[in-house]
């Protein structure tokens, strides 16, 4: 399916620790295409439902319209020929196949804004992302500010004890933590 033909499409990715306002960043992205007049669709995975089912929205209470999904090649039903921009939230929760269907929205002359966690709680790579940062046009990596001591933080924090790589939360089983501070809890 060509939706845009000779135009030249690119990825960008947000990414860095939880608390680092890679959400706000997406919506803050989202929001200056609407003063452009530009037609987006953005996405998130179903399995994200911490404050809405159907937004996305930023640990600061900041939100968009979503459409949740499964998984990514549901994105294809969803597009129609004015869509400019796709935008996917949460992207490390989504398997493999996110990689190249950025890749071949992008190709087809979309903007494609992607936000997500580079790092699991452990402080290893997370999911997909390492492969989305790869083939990127831009990235932007967000940093929080540590909980312990302050200093720019790169890392997220579980503060309860499960094993499990994926643990939907928030402030109830995450913190920002730098470098320094962060302790892998198994």
């Amino acid at each position: 399916m060509n939706i845009i033909a000779n135009k030249t499409g690119w990825i960008e990715v947000i990414c860095g620790s939880m608390f680092s306002g890679k959400t706000e960043e997406l919506i803050r992205r989202i929001h200056r295409a609407d003063y452009a007049k530009q037609k987006y669709l953005v996405f998130k995975p179903i399995i994200d439902d911490r404050y809405d089912a159907k937004n996305v929205v930023s640990h600061s209470k900041m939100q968009a319209p979503a459409i949740p999904i499964n998984t990514p090649s549901e994105i294809y039903t969803y597009l129609t020929e004015d869509i400019k921009i796709i935008a996917i939230d949460e992207a490390q929760f989504f398997d493999e196949s996110i990689v190249g269907i950025c890749n071949d929205l992008a190709d087809q002359g979309l903007r494609v804004i992607v936000a997500g966690l580079d790092q699991d709680y452990k402080g290893n790579p997370f999911g997909s992302m390492p492969q989305i940062l790869a083939i990127a046009e831009y990235v932007t990596k967000n940093l929080a500010i540590c909980v312990q001591c302050g200093n720019p933080a790169n890392r997220t924090q579980r503060t309860i004890h499960r094993g499990e790589q994926i643990l939907v939360g928030s402030v109830e089983a995450y913190e920002a933590r730098c470098r320094n501070c962060h302790e892998v809890l198994d």
